[in-house]
């Protein structure tokens, strides 16, 4: 109520304005006419006519929604309609008084007059506003007029930090438009650095591009910079490695805005500024979705995901949330991080359903029971254990969870008539060497054969990636831990390599993927070339403003239990096609027999049941030949 009130007043004091500056605008059009010499009479007779075409002018005014705008946002656009709304509202006036009295009595020069003027006062009246509130006209007021400034004993001159931008492109641009416009930002931009020739010695908004990356550390030592900002929104790995090298040269503070991938509006602002990631070294490009086939899949839909509390389900939610389902059903074991995701996705969401359910994909009698009640359209199936040191010691937990759990939330989609059902699955399913990723190929194996059952309504797929950084566990979270403690860092394996990508990234996929599918596939995302453990250390302790080696030295200690030194993403005999989608390519695995698929899973259950570790493994060997324990 209040808020309306103070629009209402705001809108009553712009209108009130423009009359006043119209009526002074209309009176001065017959000053400069007749020299500064109106004619005997003219009060009488033109006071009613200018009253009268004030008025009109205010009303065509508020029709080009002059007075919707936000004045300290006045824009080119907004001038724009001034000229329109002010040659419009002219040219009606001339047309009826031509028609009314041919124009008898009246000077045609006056009108002409009065609309340079009008678009004069009104659009420089609106720029003197946004100057205002930029915070420039505050500082020459201060200067010409001290004493009626209480803050007049501050120094006009606030010390501000000597910025250095490195990138002179679009992003660069824009960050220097928005400190130049906003004089409460802490920053005094000194120059820009861009390695394209041409750009350099140029000017941006009055500031020289000085040179080149290569010429930093002697730029930021002559310009007596204080920090560096990199502003290279499209920058690939190999080109920010390079960037934050020569920004550790020069020993100053640097940071960099987001990637264009997570900046969804594709603007830039001041306030995206942040530090320089490991993210921002990986170097991976921003995902172009297929909003159509998902919005298809999503919109007005009721979805249900597993594991939602866990990392990639509680992105998968996220993402989830944005295509407008009807209601997003969060499935979790785990109580804290079921309440975590469901107190953020209420308060970013709040015009529809999210319906928390503590439960365990073990227990079929849960599972039933919410998908009696919700009745799912959807199923994202995220819930998993993934630690694999932890599983070699506890397998028969991998198996009632990975498989147990899987093929009860199979059984129970089919019977309730999901439309999709897609399982996460990972890159360590492939010629696994450990328990936690033959279960997982137990999964994908019972999933996809669900295909072989001709009454089966339901869309069965899989999505197959790698490691995802920053996720619970991952080796980035320990090496911060490690590196806050002082150090070492601790590496298994000086060779070791993996595959990565980030949260979003993979949870965008995964929808792609899910609309994608006709049932029956494994959708293997493109994770980029493999990384080296040993050098990603290395990188994160530079990152972290230490030296490897002599700051902070790095530990081998060897592989871990089922663990080994490099990830795939197919299996031989799996006939890997490319998609519509540059980042998804799809494979079909071999059909197995699903009745004894079946029977192997039900005598795994009563393994697990006994807890027998050997016998659990012989058994999974069994139904996955490429299963070979790692020996070390």
């Amino acid at each position: 109520m209040i808020i309306k009130q103070t629009r209402k007043i705001s809108v009553l004091i712009v209108v009130l304005s423009d009359f006043l500056i119209l009526t002074g605008v209309f009176y001065l059009a017959h000053l400069i006419r007749f020299d500064f010499s109106l004619p005997t009479g003219f009060r009488s007779t033109d006071s009613a006519m200018m009253l009268s075409v004030v008025t009109f002018k205010v009303a065509m005014f508020s029709f080009f929604k002059l007075y919707r705008g936000m004045w300290r946002f006045t824009s080119i656009t907004d001038l724009f309609n001034v000229v329109k709304a002010s040659t419009v509202s002219s040219v009606f006036i001339v047309l009826f008084l031509l028609y009314l009295n041919r124009f008898i009595g009246l000077s045609r020069s006056v009108f002409v007059i009065d609309w340079f003027l009008t678009v004069l006062f009104i659009s420089g009246f609106r720029v003197m506003v946004r100057i205002y509130f930029e915070g420039r006209f505050k500082i020459w007021a201060r200067l010409v007029f001290p004493r009626f400034f209480k803050c007049a004993s501050e120094s006009v001159w606030k010390q501000r930090k000597r910025l250095l931008i490195i990138g002179a492109g679009n992003s660069g641009e824009k960050i220097l438009r928005e400190i130049r416009d906003n004089a409460g930002l802490d920053y005094q931009v000194i120059g820009l650095v861009d390695d394209h020739p041409s750009k350099q010695g140029k000017y941006i908004h009055g500031k020289q591009v000085i040179g080149g990356i290569d010429d930093l550390t002697d730029i930021a030592l002559r310009s007596n910079a204080e920090e560096l900002l990199i502003a290279i929104a499209s920058a690939t790995s190999k080109q920010m490695r390079r960037i934050v090298a020569s920004c550790k040269e020069t020993r100053l503070t640097y940071k960099t805005i987001p990637g264009m991938g997570e900046i969804i509006s594709g603007d830039v602002s001041v306030s995206s500024i942040r530090e320089v990631s490991y993210n921002d070294l990986l170097g991976r490009d921003n995902i172009k979705l297929d909003s159509g086939i998902i919005n298809t899949m999503l919109t007005k839909s009721t979805v249900l995901v597993t594991g939602a509390g866990g990392s990639i389900g509680s992105e998968l939610c996220r993402q989830i949330c944005r295509f407008n389902p009807e209601k997003v059903i969060l499935f979790e074991r785990a109580e804290s991080p079921l309440y975590a995701i469901d107190m953020e996705l209420k308060h970013h969401f709040p015009h529809f359903e999210v319906v928390p359910v503590l439960a365990d994909i073990q227990y079929t009698s849960q599972l039933e029971r919410v998908f009696e009640k919700y009745k799912p359209q959807c199923v994202f199936h995220a819930a998993a254990y993934k630690h694999v040191p932890m599983m070699e010691n506890h397998a028969w937990k991998a198996v009632k969870n990975n498989i147990i759990g899987t093929q009860n939330v199979v059984e129970v989609s089919k019977q309730h008539g999901v439309n999709r059902f897609v399982l996460v699955s990972t890159d360590k399913a492939v010629r696994p060497t450990n328990v936690m990723g033959t279960t997982k190929r137990i999964a994908e194996m019972a999933v996809l054969n669900q295909m072989n059952d001709g009454d089966c309504q339901t869309k069965f797929m899989a999505v197959r990636f790698g490691n995802v950084v920053g996720s619970a566990g991952s080796v980035l979270p320990l090496f911060k831990k490690q590196i806050e403690e002082g150090g070492p860092i601790t590496v298994t394996h000086k060779d070791i390599t993996r595959y990565f990508m980030t949260i979003p990234e993979a949870a965008q996929l995964i929808l792609q993927a899910g609309a994608m599918g006709e049932g029956g596939e494994i959708f293997i995302l493109d994770m980029g070339e493999p990384v080296k453990i040993d050098a990603l250390a290395r990188d994160f302790i530079r990152l972290s403003g230490f030296e490897p080696d002599v700051d902070i030295d790095i530990k081998y200690i060897g592989l871990r239990p089922g663990e080994k030194l490099y990830e795939e993403l197919i299996t031989d005999g799996e006939g890997i096609v490319p998609t519509e989608h540059r980042k998804i390519m799809v494979l079909r695995g071999q059909e197995k027999d699903l009745v004894k698929l079946n029977g192997n899973i039900e005598a795994l259950k009563e393994l697990a049941e006994d807890q027998c570790g050997e016998e659990i493994r012989k058994r999974l060997m069994k139904i996955v030949p490429e299963y070979h324990p790692a020996e070390h």
